[in-house]
């Protein structure tokens, strides 16, 4: 089986590339610019550079030879690639719509020539935040213009004519290797530093470790499981209590930790103030089953 990713050099894409090629399934880690992944050795990966907001692009790149000399024709397409912050999001619409939007249709259209299984990924983000813990069933209605190119792309997706499914995650969180910020590489570097931070304690969320989320994925690849699903953690924390426990966990001084709320900052996107994900869906037909936050602390910081 032939597995393309986008966003490959990202936070997830690392996890997910590694666990599968652990299956010695071929995959085509694709993204702008060069390889950041450390798996050129293994003779299932391959790297291509793609811009997926040009059509012509994805459209080389789904045709190439790959190194055995066969046409790449992947038989799964992940899109986890996007424009994933909801400030730059707010301040920059029209790159936002280009590549959260339009390059989710173009690798639709060029997915559904080759009939290929499409994996979507989605975000907590798409609702409005006034209950909290939704489940797949829930009218989206996001309060932010990146939680509306995601609905919008989600819309787009369950056109598709062939076989697809849509992942929604919350706040994820795990070791990074690609260079990117999450919650807890903030909370650690700035409690190193003796630096106070401010941290809001009025919005909810289920925080997601990494792995989880990369495990949740190749399930659906491994059982072409349809629809939508929400994969998430299990613990309902806001993000205050999230830097806490990292402290604690860290043996670090906790009192540089303010807690604030949501009105403090001014922040171009509004955010959902209570997200969190219902998972049962996710257990039942993928046999879906996430780390407790204090488990996902220690592999973060191991």
């Amino acid at each position: 089986m032939k597995i393309l990713i986008t966003g490959a050099n990202g936070f997830l894409g690392y996890y997910l590339v590694e666990q599968l090629l652990a299956k010695k399934y071929s995959v085509i880690a694709t993204g702008k610019g060069d390889c950041r992944l450390p798996f050129t050795h293994d003779l299932n990966f391959q790297w291509l550079s793609m811009d997926f907001t040009d059509p012509f692009s994805i459209h080389d790149t789904f045709v190439r030879k790959d190194s055995f000399g066969e046409n790449i024709k992947p038989n799964v397409v992940v899109h986890a690639g996007a424009v994933s912050k909801p400030d730059e999001c707010e301040m920059d619409q029209m790159k936002a719509y280009l590549v959260n939007v339009e390059g989710t249709v173009q690798l639709l259209i060029n997915s559904e020539d080759l009939k290929s299984f499409f994996i979507f990924l989605s975000t907590d983000f798409v609702f409005d935040g006034e209950r909290g813990m939704y489940s797949e069933e829930d009218s989206p209605r996001p309060v932010n213009y990146y939680g509306r190119t995601k609905l919008e792309a989600e819309e787009a997706v369950k056109e598709y004519e062939y076989g697809w499914a849509i992942v929604r995650t919350v706040l994820v969180y795990g070791k990074n290797h690609s260079g990117h910020n999450n919650i807890l590489k903030i909370v650690k570097e700035k409690l190193e530093k003796g630096e106070e931070y401010n941290v809001v304690d009025d919005q909810i969320r289920t925080p997601t470790y990494v792995e989880d989320l990369a495990k949740g994925i190749v399930s659906i690849i491994e059982k072409k499981a349809t629809g939508i699903f929400h994969l998430s953690g299990k613990d309902v924390l806001t993000p205050y209590q999230m830097a806490i426990k990292t402290a604690e966990h860290l043996k670090l001084d906790s009192s540089v930790i303010k807690k604030v709320t949501a009105a403090s900052f001014s922040q171009p996107a509004k955010r959902p103030l209570k997200t969190g994900f219902i998972i049962d869906k996710a257990r039942n037909e993928l046999g879906y089953e996430p780390v407790s936050f204090e488990a996902g602390l220690k592999k973060t910081f191991s």
